[in-house]
């Protein structure tokens, strides 16, 4: 696998193989794309944030769903890595990998790990995806394997109906 550099995520993008809705060139990193916050729901008081500023309260759970809505080819994968900025101010999160041709919005499951209240202001950066080229086409895409959350919009915390076993 290789990474991508901006230059080869442009040539993607322009190419319409890679399709990122909600595409900010200022949010273009070196070897990635920042994602931005669109919603953070706090369930413990059942708060949902869509503008202005989100408060979390020190020690609460919480989640974040991304502005961009992303298309994935079958032979890209993206690496979610949270921005160190967060991570500074006691936001703990957990990423991992979105398959090759995934399709949807991303939810974040997050942890305000300090003590203090952490204010997220809507559509500031969270996460960094960085893609990667696979070596061939994935004979079968997120949505032939599994495809739980395959075309979310918003913040999604169970597989679609039509996707439940």
């Amino acid at each position: 696998m290789a990474v991508l550099s901006d230059t080869d995520i442009l040539s993607l993008i322009a190419k319409g193989s890679l399709k990122i809705e909600g595409f900010d060139e200022k949010n273009l990193t070196p070897n990635g794309y920042d994602v931005s916050i669109e919603e953070v729901w706090i369930p413990s008081s059942d708060t949902r944030t869509r503008e202005g500023m989100a408060r979390v309260p020190g020690g609460a759970w919480f989640v974040v769903a991304t502005k961009e809505y992303l298309v994935l080819p079958a032979d890209v994968i993206g690496e979610i890595w949270i921005r160190t900025s967060w991570v500074r101010k006691g936001i703990l999160s957990s990423f991992g990998v979105i398959d090759a041709g995934f399709n949807g919005n991303l939810t974040f499951s997050a942890f305000n790990a300090s003590q203090e209240e952490a204010g997220l202001p809507i559509g500031e950066r969270f996460a960094q995806v960085v893609f990667s080229e696979l070596r061939s086409p994935a004979e079968k895409t997120y949505k032939e394997r599994s495809g739980n959350y395959f075309g979310q919009r918003g913040v999604t915390l169970e597989p679609s109906a039509d996707q439940k076993n």
